[in-house]
């Protein structure tokens, strides 16, 4: 089947294998966006949950970045040997008061400009129609205060 204009109309599809397929498109837009910073995604996800959910313990960072208790630990270890997370009560035994450190901040509000950029490739004025039209649905999902 084509269109009017003569090109192919592609096949129907599922929506989950649409967005999955996105999905995958922007996390490796962002990994080599960070990549400069010394971020990932997912190291990035964890320094902002430390930040934004002051006292989080390793299960609920765990829970919140959809990854295991064990991964979360070394995580954050890598995180504490680069100097952007400190754990303020560090004895064995002792639930961990984890903080974002000065350079953390920094860096987080550096990666937010990547954020930013990134966003914009993808889903601003002048991205795939189809993307900006995703872009500004997702937007108006999670803005709308009383959503249908």
């Amino acid at each position: 089947m084509t269109t009017d204009d003569g090109r192919p109309v592609p096949p129907v599809t599922s929506t989950s294998i649409v967005v999955l397929s996105l999905a995958r498109r922007v996390e490796t837009e962002f990994n080599a966006a960070l990549a400069p910073l010394g971020l990932t995604v997912a190291r990035l996800g964890l320094l902002g949950h430390i930040a934004g959910v002051p006292g989080a313990s390793f299960s609920e960072l765990a829970r919140m970045s959809g990854i295991t208790v064990q991964s979360v630990h070394g995580a954050v270890k890598a995180l504490v040997a680069a100097g952007l997370v400190r754990d303020r009560n560090a004895r064995a035994g002792s639930a961990s008061t984890l903080e974002v450190t000065e350079e953390g901040a920094l860096l987080l509000r550096r990666a937010r400009r990547v954020v930013a950029e990134v966003d914009e490739r993808l889903f601003g004025a002048d991205a795939d129609p189809i993307q900006r039209r995703i872009g500004a649905a997702v937007r108006a999902a999670f803005s709308d205060p009383s959503p249908s």
